[in-house]
């Protein structure tokens, strides 16, 4: 599929940015691993959020029509789809091309993605008898996204990992039991506070099927993942801790286990409150979005922090100037006391790429970050 393709991203040469003393030498490994994983990398790796989609004139050359379920089942397309931002941007990760509802999907819970709306299930689950629709997932259930995640892998250049993701079990189970995004989560929260016992069954479920999930796509040569807790910030700490935090544990401490050299990144939106919560399910790298500065994180959850994020997605839309001025300030945040740059980060926007976003914006916003950030030693040009 060579419809629209732009050219190989050009890679940046070094600037000669300053770094710690005490970071020792520049890893070797690639730049997005060696951020993850609080080590000193060329430069500081960049990636996006739904990097791959409606942004994308490449896109919508060859997406179709339909659900984004019908192309993702089709292994060839998603894994187009995947390897567009690379090239056309030059980032330091790819993103599995997917959907965190691909899972209830695939064991026929009776959900899809309806263009403009989102996720939208005709019988939510409210009673405990639709729990016999969310089946457990076994990875039979998933051949298609090991089949894209082979193809990927094998096309990637060598220095660009692929990144696995998933659902958290909030967030997923909040659009089965509300059957389409919701505002206020009414239904999600009357489950919680009226129905313990099913909530916590309903969770547990969504674990294991996280866990399935992630672990197919680990196993196929990902070498990261990132667990999406999207609509957690609706959520008091109270009820976060109780209802929550136990089942995003697990997911975490089942997948150290199987891949335990695999970076774990742990997101949601407006969750500056539960951060401390979020915190102790066991990522290894916290996504952060635009509303809680790094140096702040750094400061309540310890200096050695590795964190992702965080420029507001709105400044991408307001165009080059505002988008590159919020970039510079989100890189100073990460300088230390001494004004050298910590090791323990990962360039992102604080949410998802706007299907309106300009391409040109994303780009530079790579090449900043690439250039004002890169060590003395630039690597050599990818293959």
């Amino acid at each position: 599929m060579s419809d629209g393709r732009p050219p190989p991203a050009r890679r940046v040469t070094a600037t000669g940015a300053t770094v710690g003393r005490e970071d020792a030498a520049t890893s070797p490994e690639p730049p997005f691993l060696a951020a993850a994983n609080g080590r000193r990398a060329r430069h500081t790796p960049v990636w996006f959020m739904r990097q791959a989609g409606r942004s994308l004139p490449e896109y919508r050359a060859i997406r179709g029509e339909g659900s984004i379920l019908d192309a993702i089942a089709q292994p060839e397309l998603a894994a187009e789809i995947t390897l567009q931002p690379v090239r056309r941007y030059g980032v330091d990760a790819a993103v599995l091309y997917s959907d965190i509802v691909v899972p209830p999907h695939a064991v026929g819970f009776g959900i899809d993605v309806a263009p403009g709306t989102g996720p939208v299930a005709e019988h939510p689950l409210r009673r405990r008898d639709d729990l016999a629709r969310l089946r457990p997932l076994r990875p039979d259930d998933v051949r298609h996204v090991a089949a894209t995640v082979e193809r990927v892998v094998a096309e990637l250049p060598t220095d660009v990992p692929l990144l696995a993701f998933a659902g958290a079990p909030f967030t997923v189970a909040s659009y089965l039991i509300e059957g389409r995004p919701s505002r206020d989560h009414r239904a999600t929260k009357a489950m919680m506070h009226t129905d313990e016992m099913l909530w916590h069954d309903v969770l547990e479920r969504l674990a294991e099927s996280a866990v399935t999930f992630l672990d197919v796509q680990l196993r196929g040569g990902a070498q990261a993942f990132q667990l999406f807790d999207s609509w957690a910030g609706s959520l008091e700490r109270r009820d976060y801790e109780r209802y929550v935090l136990p089942h995003s544990r697990d997911v975490f401490a089942e997948l150290r286990r199987r891949h335990p050299a695999a970076p774990a990144i742990h997101f949601g939106v407006g969750c500056d409150h539960l951060l401390e919560a979020m915190h102790r399910a066991g990522g290894t790298v916290l996504g952060l979005d635009w509303r809680t500065p790094i140096a702040d994180a750094r400061r309540r959850l310890g200096a050695d922090l590795v964190v992702q994020g965080n420029l507001d997605p709105a400044l991408v839309l307001a165009g080059p100037e505002p988008a590159l001025a919020g970039a510079r300030r989100v890189l100073a945040d990460n300088l230390r006391a001494d004004g050298t740059r910590h090791p323990g980060h990962v360039f992102n926007l604080g949410h998802g790429v706007a299907p309106e976003s300009d391409p040109a914006v994303l780009q530079a916003l790579v090449e900043l970050v690439h250039e004002e950030t890169a060590d003395d030693a630039a690597a050599p040009d990818r293959a």
